[in-house]
């Protein structure tokens, strides 16, 4: 297998602008340094490093380069403000962190690095999941997917992983029939008021769901939050158009209130 060395890598492709960032960090943290950067733990870390997270994709949903850019060093920030932190504990640093990454994408793809062969990205996918499985014998083909993941995403992700040992439907027409059965199987739950059951069997039709989700190539989240999106340009509608009136939604029926919505929508498609 080929490597990469420093020596190969073209003098125009470093990047001054992050060893800066990497000393602004160690800076910041530093005797002397900023009170509040000083003061913080991987835990505190937490809820930023996911916050910054949604950013990005919020910033990549927007079509905004410029806010992409920005959104991006919000979420390098954080990568590089845990990897001071470890350097600090003499466990690792940002250096350890880019070569372990790199090792890993090198090791990885034999057929771009070695002489493997690849042609699509189903064989690159299975490629990936079997090298991985060497590198951790005795592991579960379900490891790596984090237990904090939303639920959604966690069970596409549990589900691409299986499908990559062969734990998979061949067709879509026959997860359609499985969506049908949970269908019936939560309906059937309903009718027996059994809370426990129902909610069993709503959790295997959602799970149902995304893997036809899968199927469809659609991204579940994706899908999902453009629902949610969609639903909230509607009931927006619904409210202006009601208060155009001089009417409030309180006071109402559901009849009324459908009947804004169906204008809200055909407005809408008209419109795209």
């Amino acid at each position: 297998m080929t490597s990469l060395s420093r020596e190969s890598i073209d003098k125009k492709n470093s990047y001054p602008e992050f060893s800066r960032l990497v000393e602004i960090m160690a800076k910041l943290r530093a005797p002397g340094g900023c009170p509040w950067d000083r003061s913080q733990s991987r835990e505190d870390l937490k809820t930023y490093l996911v916050e910054e997270t949604y950013e990005v994709l919020d910033a990549i949903d927007s079509g905004c380069t410029e806010k992409l850019k920005e959104e991006l060093g919000d979420l390098l920030l954080q990568i590089v403000f845990h990897a001071e932190i470890a350097d600090e504990e003499k466990a690792f640093d940002m250096e350890d962190v880019c070569r372990a990454i790199n090792e890993k994408l090198i090791r990885r793809h034999p057929h771009v690095f070695g002489d493997a062969k690849a042609e699509t990205p189903d064989i690159v996918l299975k490629n990936w999941e079997t090298i991985k499985k060497g590198e951790k014998e005795g592991k579960s083909a379900l490891g790596g997917v984090p237990k904090v993941l939303p639920a959604l995403l966690k069970a596409y992700r549990l589900q691409e992983k299986a499908a990559r040992v062969g734990f998979d439907w061949e067709e879509t027409r026959q997860v359609e029939a499985k969506v049908d059965e949970e269908l019936a199987e939560l309906r059937e739950a309903v009718g027996s008021g059994d809370r426990s059951k129902i909610r069993e069997e709503m959790g295997d039709l959602l799970f149902a769901i995304v893997n036809l989700s899968r199927f469809l190539k659609l991204d579940p989240e994706d899908t999902l939050q453009a629902a949610n999106e969609k639903f909230i340009r509607r009931f927006k509608a619904v409210e202006k158009s009601a208060a155009d009136d001089g009417r409030d939604l309180h006071g109402m029926s559901l009849a009324e209130m459908d009947q804004l919505w169906e204008e809200a929508k055909k407005k809408e498609r008209s419109e795209s």
